[in-house]
């Protein structure tokens, strides 16, 4: 399904992407822009963790998936 805003989604995407990976690196990780700056990849507890910065959407092994980027913090300050 494509998005209904690709204006507001070029507009934000940037941003959010630069933020989501300064916090990330402020906790200690190595992160990696992937799908031409689409998402992060950074790697915790051995496994792949990938955040799509415009939808707010984590997954990986290590962390339970869900959406938004205070809860991915918040788990990866827990383990």
């Amino acid at each position: 399904m494509a998005r209904l805003n690709i204006e507001r989604q070029l507009r934000l995407e940037l941003p959010r992407l630069l933020y989501a990976s300064e916090q990330i690196c402020k906790l200690g990780y190595t992160v990696t822009v992937q799908d031409d700056k689409k998402s992060l990849q950074f790697e915790h507890n051995g496994s792949i963790v990938t955040f799509f910065p415009y939808s707010g959407w984590a997954t990986g092994k290590s962390i339970n998936d869900g959406r938004g980027l205070q809860r991915l913090l918040k788990q990866l300050k827990q383990k």
